[in-house]
């Protein structure tokens, strides 16, 4: 249990920072910018890392969850209730967002800025970036593994600032759904459930071909 109330806990935060900083810069009309915005989810990442990541492994993402299965360094008995915990933590903060700004329309949904295959071939390549430096910093010597946080939060920064405006840079189904459900903005939510499962199957596959 402890386990999964760090994915919970970890999850509730990624989602409420993160897609508050999306709802509060179009409240404050731009205040924040896309800079402040990949800022916010980065650190937060990073943040939590070093928080859960010696109780759960700080996954905080479906798609990474199911990205460690792939790998073979996760126990499938395990997938359902952190998936679970995660799926739970970001409704808890999508209804609290909810409440804070309930005028908001999008309440930080990821929506499409361009076509569909665009976003979609964009998110399975930024989750595929994300989940290569997450096996490979994680499983790495003990000194990589001790700057984990600082990377994987950094390729997070780095992902959202320049794909951001273009695809939302989700790479996480949980961050993607629970805005969009809450919101009603469901019509590409395929898309972010999709492609990160598609893009950490790739990374699993291509760190595993390095290990051989």
């Amino acid at each position: 249990m402890k386990r999964y109330a760090a994915e919970l806990i970890g999850t509730f935060a990624l989602v409420f920072c993160g897609t508050g900083s999306i709802i509060i810069n179009q409240q404050s009309h731009g205040e924040i910018g896309n800079a402040g915005i990949a800022i916010t989810f980065g650190l937060i990442v990073t943040a939590m890392i070093y928080s859960f990541g010696s109780s759960s492994g700080a996954h905080f993402n479906p798609a990474v969850t199911i990205g460690f299965w792939a790998a073979k360094l996760f126990n499938k008995k395990d997938i359902f209730p952190y998936i679970l915990s995660q799926i739970i933590g970001a409704f808890l903060a999508t209804g609290i967002l909810k409440f804070l700004f309930p005028d908001n329309i999008n309440l930080g949904a990821t929506i499409p800025a361009g076509s569909v295959l665009q976003s979609f071939v964009l998110e399975i390549i930024l989750t595929f970036l994300l989940m290569l430096v997450i096996l490979s910093t994680s499983q790495g010597s003990k000194e990589v593994g001790v700057m984990a946080g600082i990377a994987i939060g950094s390729t997070v920064l780095l992902e959202a600032m320049f794909a951001g405006p273009i695809s939302g840079a989700s790479m996480n189904p949980a961050r993607s759904l629970a805005p969009a459900i809450v919101s009603g903005n469901i019509h590409t939510l395929w898309i972010y459930l999709l492609a990160p499962v598609i893009g950490v199957f790739l990374g699993a596959l291509v760190w595993r071909a390095q290990q051989n």
